[in-house]
């Protein structure tokens, strides 16, 4: 069997080990004679499944008993329109733009009632990560940020502080790949396609107190969005995407079994700073982002000629480096270094990177 060096921002590298045990279990789940892929949603041994899902994430990030977590569908973007027709009770939100995701958050969100930008990292062409100057109007129903911005490759290392106003935050990229503390935040949602597991689950973990439809939004929003009927029917109004659970949770059983998120944290720190490190030295390539803002999960880096950019990526591929390329929004290359990309690929692509700077220097 031969495995490429798979750097995809997501859908994204998962770990082998989980995709052996789905691979040996797919056409009889514990014996009951048919796969999970068959499974009913309704039955007891998927109930089982999602239960147990649930149960591991929890110790996993340390969830607090009065914070519901739900699998849902429509990806993270469909969060972009549910967080402000659950929670703009007064029809006002503040957002911090720190990048495409935000971005794209804050305009939708606008659709709905006033959505106020409180700080933006446009003029700095989201090279760094910004942050609020001053404490936020109190009366606004939440402050909205974007955890980690995969675009661009920024990060923000800690929670804004808000005073009494929830915030609400899309850590989609850094989901599982480091602790993180729930309690700091009104509702927290993640993409399951970059740490865990596949595309078409998006877990939102949400505070009891934030569930429920926004009163000023009850007469506009679907059903299907509201927070208090899908807590209510256990993630399971309609059919959630079983399959799709199913593995997030023996993703989630990896991570526990593999010393959990503060070892995560160390390998990832470790493997990206590797990509780091030679950045910082190269005269051919440069890091796109501020150090202090610099991503656990996304390296992007350039050389400056989008035609010697395209020749790397596609020398890379060659070497079975595959899924660099940067973003179409801005070009270049991007590194995303999941917990499912080994420090080996990372080591391979470093490798690479020399090779082609000291091939270039050669003709230069």
């Amino acid at each position: 069997m031969s495995r490429v060096y798979n750097f995809a921002a997501g859908p994204a590298a998962m770990p082998l080990e989980v995709l052996e045990e789905a691979q040996g279990e797919l056409l009889d789940y514990k014996g009951l004679g048919y796969s999970v892929l068959e499974m009913s949603h309704r039955s007891a041994a998927f109930q089982e499944i999602i239960d147990d899902a649930e149960a591991t994430l929890r110790r996993l990030l340390k969830i607090p008993d009065d914070y519901h977590v739900l699998f849902l569908q429509g990806g993270a973007t469909l969060q972009f329109s549910a967080v402000p027709l659950n929670l703009m009770r007064t029809r006002h939100a503040g957002y911090v733009v720190s990048g495409n995701w935000s971005r794209n958050a804050w305009k939708e969100a606008a659709r709905f009632g006033r959505a106020d930008v409180l700080a933006s990292g446009e003029e700095s062409g989201f090279s760094r990560t910004p942050e609020l100057d001053v404490l936020p109007d109190q009366t606004l129903d939440y402050v909205y940020v974007c955890q980690n911005e995969t675009v661009y490759g920024t990060m923000r290392r800690g929670v804004p502080e808000t005073g009494s106003v929830p915030v609400v935050s899309d850590v989609s990229s850094c989901f599982l790949s480091l602790p993180l503390n729930v309690s700091r935040y009104g509702l927290i949602y993640a993409g399951a396609q970059k740490n865990g597991g596949p595309a078409g689950v998006t877990v939102v973990i949400v505070r009891d107190d934030l569930v429920g439809d926004g009163p000023a939004l009850a007469d506009v929003t679907p059903q299907y969005l509201g927070y208090r009927l899908q807590c209510d029917k256990g993630s399971m109004y309609n059919t959630p995407n079983t399959f799709g659970i199913y593995l997030c949770g023996k993703v989630f059983r990896w991570i526990e079994r593999t010393g959990g998120l503060e070892a995560m944290e160390q390998r990832n720190w470790a493997k990206v700073n590797l990509l780091y490190d030679y950045l910082d030295q190269s005269s051919l390539f440069e890091g796109t982002v501020e150090p202090a803002s610099r991503s656990i999960s996304n390296v992007c880096f350039r050389t400056g000629d989008p035609k010697l950019d395209a020749a790397f990526v596609e020398g890379a591929a060659e070497r079975g480096i595959v899924n660099i390329k940067g973003h179409r929004l801005v070009g270049g290359m991007r590194a995303s270094c999941y917990n499912a990309v080994s420090e080996e690929a990372v080591r391979a692509l470093v490798a690479y990177m020399r090779d082609f700077e000291s091939a270039y220097a050669g003709r230069s």
